[in-house]
């Protein structure tokens, strides 16, 4: 999941086991790059949008940001793996990663516990 520069670990810090220093450095990266507003908003526009796709464009209306501020927490999101870009022809157009997203709820969600078995 996501690029070289932040994918995240494929081991839990909830799951029982210690988190190797540079697995909790990556995790922190991608988490950080969530931990904005804007960039949460973000990533809500462009899933909603009907094409589940936008360009900067499409995003600094509603925003209510400058076009550089929107391209520079779009390029954080991309760095972290969460979205990725495809540009056509002068645009670019920016999408969720699904298994991106994914990895970073499954990692945050603690083991289930096993079922107790009733004693007969």
């Amino acid at each position: 999941m996501g690029t070289a520069k932040t994918a995240t670990p494929a081991i839990s810090p909830l799951t029982g086991e210690p988190i190797k220093r540079a697995d909790a450095e990556r995790l922190a990266g991608v988490l950080k790059a969530l931990a904005d507003p804007a960039r949460l908003r973000l990533l809500s526009l462009i899933q909603s949008a009907p094409e589940g796709e936008a360009s900067v464009t499409d995003l600094t209306a509603p925003l209510g940001l400058s076009q550089p501020t929107v391209s520079h927490h779009l390029r954080i999101l991309t760095e972290a793996g969460l979205i990725e870009q495809e540009k056509r022809g002068v645009w670019a157009y920016y999408r969720l990663v699904p298994s991106a997203i994914s990895a970073i709820a499954e990692l945050l969600t603690p083991p289930r516990k096993r079922p107790t078995r009733k004693v007969r």
